[in-house]
């Protein structure tokens, strides 16, 4: 697990006033998820256990896809539509992510499932809980919400009743935009972003370009092959609104375009594609296979890179093995948080961990509490470790590498997990 995974084991192993208290200072738009994975790990924290509800919400999301694509053009189209979905590297990524991307992902095919459902006069109720869930999972999951709207003027839906249900589904969305907003420092290592950004956005989507550029141009020609116009307009707002409006938030707020922001507009990638594909005049089946076994093959490369060690870009186990510990041994973190990695994987035997004062991490965040005085902590040892998240370079430039420089260290060994930002292990020993 990377950081953000630990950060969702740290939050969701507090008290519930202990997750009140964190959720006031950070991640408060987080507290759903926080909240439905304190009582699911009541039963364990294993990394499948963890994960599991990614996977089971990744399944919903294909199945509502299946039969999103049925109603809108052909049950050839629903099933290519599954089928891509599930192999997109994306997927295979945020389907087994111990954050809320997925869940995300999941809730916005429900709304826009739920809305087709309801436009046939069957259950405003039911899309106004989904809406509701999409402002739950993650904030900027609303994002996809205007395509909706635009799906429902094009195609003349009751308006009077599809508002109100939107607008009583969105009042999480504008508690947790507040209180995200009251947070946004949390937010400030985002740099600013510009338009060609938007360049990438298949990539990113898909999880390879190999996979996400063909798949987008397929998309855009769906949306003119659909014969449901409003459908045609909503699907492809679905897929482009997103990037668009969160790269407008950056610049008259405050930067927020991080890529896995985006991960809800995968389904409509696929669901598209599919639609291109079945919409072949003779033997669609023939398109629909070779989209399927085209979009799985063009994405190897990426779904083995997910799968290796490295495949979350930080490798705590490797870190924890490269630690040879002998006697009288201390170790640093140069990133305090960067200690609930080693809490969850070490085995006994570790260095003694010098500056650590209490395992329970900061009510306000997901740093520990530390002494200060580095000198005097390792006064009496010769060796110490210190681990740290980025490159080596970029971690001799932190106050605590420094401190133990300072104390009179100096670098005898360095390891970095070989991606970015990755985590670097070295051993300093006393001059």
């Amino acid at each position: 697990m990377n950081g953000d995974e630990l950060a969702t084991l740290s939050a969701a192993s507090r008290s519930l006033s202990g997750l009140w208290e964190l959720a006031r200072h950070i991640d408060g738009h987080f507290l759903p998820y926080y909240l439905f994975m304190h009582l699911w790990m009541k039963v364990g924290t294993d990394e499948l256990w963890l994960r599991l509800p990614s996977a089971l919400a990744i399944g919903l999301a294909a199945w509502l896809l299946c039969d999103l694509g049925r109603r809108l053009h052909s049950t050839r189209a629903g099933i290519t539509a599954a089928l891509v979905l599930a192999l997109l590297p994306s997927v295979s990524y945020y389907g087994a992510y111990a954050r809320s991307y997925a869940f995300a992902a999941a809730a916005v095919v429900l709304s826009f499932w739920a809305l087709h459902r309801a436009a046939r006069g069957r259950g405003w109720v039911l899309y106004g809980v989904s809406v509701a869930l999409v402002c739950c999972t993650h904030l900027f999951a609303v994002l996809v919400l205007p395509a909706q709207l635009l799906a429902a003027v094009t195609g003349r839906m009751p308006l009077a009743r599809m508002i109100p249900a939107m607008a009583l589904g969105g009042i999480p969305a504008v508690v947790l935009g507040l209180v995200g907003y009251g947070e946004r420092h949390a937010v400030s290592w985002i740099s600013q972003r510009g338009p060609e950004v938007l360049l990438k956005f298949p990539k990113m989507l898909a999880g390879a370009a190999e996979v996400g550029v063909p798949l987008f141009v397929m998309a855009l020609v769906a949306a003119v092959l659909l014969r449901d116009r409003a459908w045609a307009g909503g699907l492809l707002g679905w897929l482009v609104l997103p990037p668009l409006l969160l790269l407008a938030v950056s610049h008259l707020v405050t930067p927020v375009y991080v890529d896995r922001y985006l991960f809800v507009a995968a389904p409509a990638l696929a669901l598209l594609a599919g639609i291109a594909a079945a919409s072949v005049p003779r033997m669609a089946v023939v398109p629909c296979c070779v989209l399927v076994v085209g979009a799985g093959a063009a994405g190897i490369a990426q779904q083995v890179e997910v799968r290796d060690f490295n495949g979350r870009f930080e490798d705590f186990p490797g870190a924890v093995r490269r630690v040879d510990t002998r006697p009288g041994d201390a170790i640093v973190f140069g990133q305090s948080s960067v200690r609930a990695g080693f809490d969850y994987y070490a085995s006994p035997g570790m260095p003694d961990d010098v500056l650590l004062l209490s395992r329970e991490p900061d009510p306000r965040g997901f740093a520990y509490p530390e002494r200060r005085d580095v000198g005097e902590a390792l006064a009496d040892r010769g060796r110490v470790w210190v681990v740290w998240r980025g490159t080596k370079q970029a971690g001799l430039k932190l106050p605590k590498v420094k401190a133990v420089q300072e104390a009179g260290f100096a670098v005898a060994t360095s390891w970095h997990s070989a991606e970015l930002p990755g985590l670097t292990v070295t051993l300093f020993a006393r001059r």
